[in-house]
């Protein structure tokens, strides 16, 4: 996250009842927010609705040995669609925060002590946000893997849909991770190396994934 263009949009956006319609208007705006932070967010929870709706069509008479997980693979995956839009209301929420501090004074020392605390801490929760989105990325396609050997084969290519979308939560969150540590002192930024690798594991695992739906629809 650089510094943001300066904008007269000062507040954050909620994508929680935004139609499509707007809120791709309001992506495409020169804006500071939304940005790639939310869509990684948002691909998280088309992911996890996208699990969800496997789960639901595989409530059939056929599926009841299975119902305990599918049960429990909704719930989860509802939970975590839900933890998603959040996130990307609090990724829209640090982005205008790191544009205020920015905005600082800084004509006295103190002033200038103060705008660099505000940036740092400011930068730190705009890490920190995409980090939790590594996390439900990491969750969603855990849940699409259980999924799929007990899923409806009917909507078997969902599931990899799901975990294509969870691999762009993770790679998109890798971007935003990278670009605010770059701009924290190594003790600060040090904290997010462990959720770095983990991308790259879940992208590993997201390929996988894929092709196991590819062959399961060629077979």
């Amino acid at each position: 996250m650089s510094q943001p263009t300066t904008s007269s949009k000062e507040t954050a956006p909620s994508f929680g009842g935004a139609t499509l319609g707007q809120y791709l208007a309001d992506l495409a705006a020169k804006v500071p927010a939304p940005g790639g932070g939310a869509v990684a967010a948002l691909h998280a929870a088309q992911g996890a609705a996208l699990v969800a709706m496997v789960a639901r069509y595989t409530t059939r008479a056929k599926d009841v040995e299975h119902r305990p997980i599918i049960d429990r693979i909704i719930e989860a995956a509802d939970a975590a669609r839900d933890r998603a839009i959040a996130l990307a209301d609090a990724d829209a929420a640090a982005f205008t925060a790191v544009g205020a501090a920015y905005k600082l004074p800084k004509t006295t020392p103190e002033e200038l002590a103060g705008r660099t605390e505000a940036i740092t801490a400011a930068l730190v929760q705009a890490a920190r946000v995409p980090a939790a989105v590594v996390d439900e990325a990491d969750e969603i396609l855990s849940l699409a893997a259980e999924l799929l050997p007990i899923g409806n084969p009917n909507v078997v290519t969902d599931i990899g849909a799901a975990a294509d979308a969870a691999r762009a939560a993770a790679t998109s969150s890798q971007l935003n991770i990278e670009i605010n540590v770059a701009s924290l002192r190594a003790e600060q930024g040090d904290r997010f190396a462990a959720v770095l690798v983990r991308v790259e594991e879940i992208m590993a695992r997201a390929d996988g994934l894929h092709a196991d739906v590819l062959h399961a629809v060629r077979s």
